[in-house]
C-alpha cells in the first residue's frame, strides 16, 4: 500500500455501523482513518454513493481457497507469486480487506499436490506483500493436521513468522468430527482427488488411524504449546462431542471451526469461544457434508463469525442473507460475523467497524436482483477496487 495521505467523504448511503444501519449518510475519511459518520448531508461534497450500502471490509479467517490458485487442476502447479495475486483480485472484488490465509501444514503421502506447500506459499504471499501487488491485507492461519507425522516439525518452520494470526487443530481421521459417517469421507475423496479406488481409500484410511494412535496425542500437546508460546490464537475443527469441547476448553481455544452438532455449539458458546461457521452453508441452506445447518445454529444465538472456506463471494452474499433467514438478526447483526466480531477473534482491533478512528477499510455495495454487487473497495482510505 503506499503511504501518501489519501482523505475523502461518502455521502448518500445506507451506512452499516456495528448496532445500525443509517438509512441515509455519510462518511468522513482522513489520512486512512474514518474521522466522522453521520446522518443526512455532508457537511461537505463528497463521492455520491447514490443509496448504495456503505460497509466496513470483510474479515475472513479461514479460506483455503487459494490452494485453487496454486493447483488449478490435478498435477497442475500454478507460478506461486501469480496465484496469490489473482487470488488477492478474487477477495478484493468480494469485498474481503482483510484475509487469514488458510496454509495446510502437513505431507502426507499420495496426498494433493497442495500438501506440504505451505512454506512455498507463505513465501509467495511475503513477496507479492512486498511488492505491494497485493489489494487486501494478508496474514497467516496455519491449518495444522494433528495426527501427520511432520506436523510439528513443519509448524516450528513458520509458527515465528510475524503475519500468522490463527492455529487451527484438525483432525480428519476417517469416523469421527466432520465426516463420522466414513462413506462421506470416501465420496469427498473420490471427488477431490481425481478418482481414487476404494483400495487406494483403504489404504489411506488405514494409514490415517495408525498415525493418529501413534502421534495424534503427543502432536497436540505439541502444537498447543507452541501456538501459546508464540501468543497465536487457537481455532478447533469440526467439534462434535462433549468431550471435543471440553479438549478446546483445555487447550484456551479462542475459535470454533464448522462444529458439527448443536449440543458442541452450545457448550462451545457457554464458554465464551468463538463459534465459526461456513457462508457457502448458509447460502447453499445446509452443509455440504450433511451436518447442521448455520442457520439453525443462528436461531439458536450460536453463530458468532462467518467464513468464506472455498466461495469468497458467498461471505458477503450469506452476511445479507442471513436477516431473511432469522428474522432477529437484524443487518447490523449479521455483517458483524463477517467483520467486527472476526477482527476482535484474532487481535485486529483496528478494524471492522464503521466507527471514528477505526481503520477505514470499506466495501460499496449494491444489490441487484437480490444479489449484491462490490462496486468499490478502499483499504485504509484508498480505492483497490
Amino acid at each position: 500500500m503506499t503511504s501518501e495521505r489519501n482523505d475523502a467523504v461518502f455521502s448518500n448511503a445506507q451506512v452499516v455501523l456495528k448496532d445500525r444501519v443509517i438509512e441515509r449518510g455519510w462518511v468522513a475519511v482522513v489520512d486512512g482513518r474514518i474521522a466522522d459518520v453521520g446522518e443526512g448531508d455532508a457537511p461537505e461534497r463528497g463521492e455520491d454513493l447514490r443509496g448504495d450500502l456503505l460497509m466496513p471490509g470483510l474479515i475472513e479467517l479461514h479460506t483455503d481457497h487459494l490452494e485453487a490458485h496454486y493447483v488449478p487442476r490435478p498435477k497442475v502447479l500454478w507460478d506461486p507469486v501469480a496465484a496469490v495475486v489473482s487470488y488477492d483480485g478474487q477477495l478484493a472484488t468480494s469485498g474481503i480487506t482483510t484475509v487469514l490465509d488458510s496454509l495446510r501444514v502437513w505431507r502426507e503421502e499420495g496426498a494433493d499436490d497442495v500438501d506440504g506447500q505451505a512454506g512455498i506459499l507463505a513465501g509467495a504471499i511475503s513477496t507479492a506483500r512486498d511488492g505491494g501487488l497485493l489489494r487486501a491485507e494478508h496474514f497467516l492461519h496455519l491449518r495444522c493436521e494433528i495426527p501427520m507425522p511432520s506436523v510439528v516439525e513443519e509448524a516450528k518452520e513458520l509458527v515465528g513468522r510475524p503475519d500468522i494470526r490463527l492455529m487451527s487443530l484438525m483432525d480428519h481421521t476417517p469416523g469421527q468430527r466432520q465426516f463420522r459417517d466414513e462413506g462421506k469421507l470416501r465420496d469427498y475423496y473420490r471427488g477431490k482427488s481425481g478418482g481414487l479406488t476404494d483400495a487406494q481409500l483403504d489404504v489411506m484410511f488405514e494409514r490415517r488411524f495408525f498415525y493418529q494412535k501413534t502421534y495424534g496425542e503427543a502432536n497436540m500437546r505439541e502444537i498447543v504449546a507452541l501456538a501459546h508460546s508464540y501468543d497465536i490464537p487457537l481455532a478447533s475443527h469440526d467439534d462434535t462431542t462433549e468431550e471435543n469441547v471440553a479438549d478446546a476448553i483445555r487447550d484456551r481455544v479462542s475459535v470454533a471451526e464448522f462444529p458439527t452438532t448443536m449440543e458442541a455449539a452450545r457448550g462451545l458458546h457457554q464458554a465464551g469461544i468463538h463459534v465459526l461457521m461456513g457462508a457457502p452453508n448458509v447460502v447453499r441452506g445446509g452443509s455440504h457434508s450433511g451436518n447442521i445447518a448455520a442457520v439453525d445454529m443462528a436461531r439458536e444465538g450460536l453463530l458468532d463469525i462467518m467464513s468464506s472456506d472455498y466461495i469468497p463471494s458467498s461471505l458477503l452474499m450469506a452476511a445479507l442473507q442471513l436477516p431473511k433467514h432469522v428474522p432477529a438478526i437484524d443487518l447490523a447483526a449479521a455483517v458483524r460475523t463477517v467483520t467486527k466480531t472476526a477482527a476482535e477473534a484474532v487481535g485486529l482491533s483496528d478494524r471492522g467497524e464503521i466507527a471514528a478512528g477505526k481503520r477505514a477499510d470499506l466495501i460499496r455495495v449494491h444489490l441487484a436482483r437480490d444479489l449484491p454487487v462490490v462496486r468499490s473497495v478502499w483499504r485504509e482510505g484508498h480505492r483497490v477496487a
